[in-house]
C-alpha cells in the first residue's frame, strides 16, 4: 500500500510539474505574441537609410564627413554625464507636463477639400529630381496675403501669396515608430488629413518622429500630389513608404527649388537626425520660403548658433518666423534652444512676427507644459519682438496677428 501511495504521489508531482511548465510557456508565448503585437508596424516606421544613387550624392555633401552629416558648428547631442539625470527628470521629475485642462482647438475656416482643385506643381531642384504636374488653384485672398494656421507641435499651414506649403506634418496619436507605444498628443488635430486643402509642396526639416510620421505620409501620398521636399537623404524614408521618386525633392543647405512660384531654400540647423541606432545618416535643416514679396522662415529642430545671422543677412528680412521653442533640457543644450534664444535667433534672422512651434502637443522634455510660451513672452517684451501665440487651428494673418491673450495660462 505504501509503495502505491507514493507512487500515486510521485505521479501527481511530476503532472504538476508539467502543467507548470506549460503554464509558463503559455504566459511566455502570450507575452511574446502580445509584444509581437504591439511593434508590429515598427520595421516599416524605422524607413530606410540612402542607398545607390542617393547614398552616392549624401556622400558628396560636404556636410558629410566620415560616414555621418555634421553640424555647421561643434555639437554634442548629450552632454557628457548628464544622461542619467536627464532620464531622471524626464520620468520622475514635478514639473507639471500635462496641462491642467482641455487645450482649445479651433477648425480652421473652410477650404474647398481635396479633389476640387486642379493639381499642385513640383520643380527642378539643384540637383534633384525634375518637373512634376501644373500648378495648383491660388488659396483664397490677395495675391500678397501671408497667413499661418499652426495645428500643434512643429506642423503648420504657410498661405503665402495664394499658395499653400505644409510643414512637418504630424497627424499620429503617438510620435513614435509604434501607434501603441510612445508620447500621445495632448490635444487632437484640428482638422482631418482629407479635409486639408490642395498643397504646393510639403516641407519636412528632418526625420524625428515628431516631424516625419509614416502614417501621415502614406495619407499625403494618397490624398494629394504635391511634392515632399526634404533634406538630404530623407527621401529614402519616403520611398520605403511609397511615395513616388518623381515626387521626391532632396537639398543640401544652400540648394534651392522653385514650386508654384515660390522659391524653396534649405538652410542650416544645428541639431541631428536618426530614427533607430544609425544616426546622422541624413541632413537636417531649416527653411526659407520665398514669394514675390513675402519671406517665411521655419526653424525646424536646433540649438542656437551664429547661422541665423548669415541667414538673415542673405535671406531676411522675413515677414514671420516659426520658431522651434519648446522640448529643451540642459542635458541637451546644443540641439534644443530656449524660449530665450529663439527670441536671439528671431532678431539676427531680421523676422517680423515670431509664431512659436514646438510645443503643447507632445510631452518630449524635463520642462513644465507652459514653461516655453511664458518665458518666450517675457524675453519678447524685453527685447520688444511681436508675437502671436495662436490656439492650435488658428489663422494668424501676419499683417493683422491676433493679439497674445494668455489662452494657456489657465491650464499651465
Amino acid at each position: 500500500m505504501r509503495a502505491g501511495s507514493a507512487r500515486r504521489d510521485t505521479e501527481l508531482t511530476a503532472a504538476r510539474a508539467r502543467r507548470r511548465r506549460w503554464t509558463r510557456a503559455a504566459v511566455a508565448l502570450t507575452a511574446f505574441a502580445a509584444a509581437a503585437w504591439a511593434v508590429r508596424d515598427v520595421p516599416v516606421a524605422l524607413g530606410r537609410q540612402p542607398r545607390g544613387a542617393r547614398a552616392d550624392r549624401v556622400r558628396r555633401s560636404p556636410q558629410f564627413h566620415a560616414g555621418a552629416f555634421r553640424n555647421p558648428v561643434t555639437t554634442r547631442t548629450l552632454l557628457p554625464g548628464s544622461g542619467r539625470d536627464a532620464l531622471w527628470e524626464l520620468f520622475f521629475g514635478r514639473q507639471p507636463r500635462r496641462p491642467t485642462g482641455t487645450i482649445p482647438v479651433l477648425a480652421p475656416d473652410a477650404a474647398p477639400p481635396v479633389g476640387r482643385e486642379t493639381a499642385p506643381a513640383a520643380g527642378r531642384a539643384a540637383g534633384g529630381p525634375g518637373a512634376g504636374p501644373p500648378p495648383v488653384a491660388p488659396a483664397p485672398g490677395p495675391a500678397s496675403q501671408l497667413d499661418v494656421i499652426w495645428y500643434g507641435h512643429a506642423s503648420a499651414l504657410l498661405e503665402i501669396e495664394g499658395r499653400r506649403i505644409l510643414v512637418d506634418p504630424v497627424w499620429s496619436e503617438r510620435c513614435s515608430p509604434s501607434a501603441r507605444i510612445g508620447p500621445r498628443r495632448l490635444h487632437p488635430v484640428p482638422v482631418p488629413l482629407d479635409r486639408l486643402p490642395r498643397l504646393d509642396a510639403v516641407l519636412i526639416s528632418h526625420d524625428h518622429y515628431d516631424h516625419l510620421d509614416t502614417a501621415t505620409v502614406r495619407a499625403l501620398r494618397r490624398t494629394q500630389s504635391a511634392p515632399f521636399v526634404v533634406p538630404l537623404g530623407v527621401g529614402a524614408h519616403l520611398e520605403r513608404w511609397g511615395v513616388p521618386p518623381e515626387r521626391i525633392v532632396e537639398l543640401d543647405w544652400a540648394e534651392r527649388v522653385s514650386v508654384a512660384g515660390l522659391e524653396i531654400v534649405a538652410t542650416p540647423a544645428r541639431h541631428f537626425s536618426g530614427r533607430v541606432f544609425a544616426r546622422d545618416r541624413s541632413l537636417w535643416g531649416s527653411w526659407v520660403v520665398t514669394g514675390r514679396r513675402r519671406r517665411v522662415f521655419c526653424s525646424g529642430d536646433s540649438g542656437f548658433f551664429d547661422g541665423y545671422a548669415t541667414i538673415g543677412a542673405e535671406y531676411g528680412p522675413f515677414d514671420v518666423t516659426l520658431i522651434q521653442i519648446g522640448a529643451y533640457s540642459a542635458a541637451w543644450p546644443n540641439v534644443h534652444m530656449v524660449p530665450e534664444e529663439a527670441v536671439a535667433a528671431h532678431l539676427d534672422l531680421r523676422g517680423g512676427l515670431l509664431i512659436p512651434v514646438h510645443w503643447a502637443t507632445f510631452n518630449l522634455a524635463p520642462h513644465g507644459w507652459a514653461d516655453p510660451v511664458d518665458r518666450l513672452c517675457r524675453e519678447a517684451a524685453v527685447r520688444d519682438v511681436r508675437l502671436a501665440v495662436p490656439r492650435p487651428g488658428e489663422r494668424v494673418v501676419v499683417d493683422r496677428p491676433p493679439a497674445v491673450d494668455g489662452w494657456w495660462r489657465s491650464l499651465g
